[in-house]
């Protein structure tokens, strides 16, 4: 009886003009993108006191002291809705985009003695930060839950487009993610521009206030800006609040996709120096 023996053959091309990652390649290594998700929820609560429940605590006293500064002090208008939940939920949406942009900037660099001596498609590295976020965005929505029935709020149909406004805040926070992570790698100067950018974003969305509140002369600014739209999405989806309009609907879903492909694309061109330069 003769043993059949089977070979595989690797055929290496030339990208094309659109320097898109290999698919297929990702699939087959997409243990990789699990075990890097895996090992940063592990890092991040091994050696903590309070471990999962830095998840709920900090967009709660982010909340907290955004009703205190806003609601109390300020005397903002929360569009009928409690100061704290309209808080909250602004919190909840933020800290996913938040999260896989300052987690996936550096994600290559805190990695680079496996980038520069294994091979597997790079990309997953700064993907993989999406898990760990997520994993924090569901049990901090557990809170939201208990949240909206000590209220007695009840959202309304507009639930049902939550799950599209995660994905649109996903693809956003990723796109810039793997486009930071990317050009860091080359200019180490992106580790403080980061921070200072969310800092700022934080603030110039209306996050911790309402839209109503931004006077006429800049409202403009606040109504280019993709994050408006996405806050506005979620407070209709989990708070019954006023829906956005169409152009901001279809405005959230076109830029997160472009934003989220741009990303890839600088990704992809840079990836071939990462070994020389990280």
């Amino acid at each position: 009886m003769t043993a059949v023996t089977t070979t595989r053959t690797t055929v290496i091309t030339p990208p094309g003009r659109l320097p898109l990652p290999s698919w297929r390649e990702m699939w087959e290594a997409r243990e990789v993108f699990t075990r890097f998700g895996i090992r940063d929820l592990k890092l991040r609560y091994r050696q903590t006191a309070l471990g999962v429940i830095w998840v709920v605590l900090q967009p709660l006293l982010s909340a907290g002291i955004f009703s205190i500064v806003f609601g109390q002090i300020a005397n903002l208008s929360s569009d009928g809705v409690p100061y704290f939940v309209f808080s909250f939920t602004g919190m909840l949406a933020w800290t996913v985009f938040n999260g896989i942009v300052t987690r996936a900037a550096p994600s290559l660099v805190n990695n680079q003695a496996l980038i520069s001596k294994v091979f597997f498609p790079r990309l997953l590295v700064p993907l993989s930060t999406v898990l760990s976020v997520l994993v924090d965005f569901l049990v901090a929505s557990v809170l939201m839950v208990a949240l909206l029935v000590i209220y007695g709020i009840t959202p309304g149909w507009g639930l049902a487009t939550l799950p599209l406004w995660i994905l649109a805040t996903v693809l956003l926070g990723s796109g810039i993610g793997m486009a930071c992570s990317a050009l860091m790698v080359k200019f180490r100067d992106i580790n403080y521009i980061v921070p200072f950018a969310m800092q700022s974003l934080l603030y110039a969305s209306p996050l911790a206030y309402s839209l109503s509140e931004v006077s006429g002369s800049i409202r403009w600014l606040f109504d280019i800006n993709p994050l408006t739209w996405i806050l506005e999405g979620f407070r209709w989806a989990l708070l019954d609040l006023a829906q956005p309009p169409l152009w901001q609907l279809a405005g959230a879903a076109g830029v997160s996709v472009v934003v989220f492909v741009g990303g890839m694309l600088i990704f992809s061109k840079m990836e071939r120096g990462f070994a020389d330069v990280i």
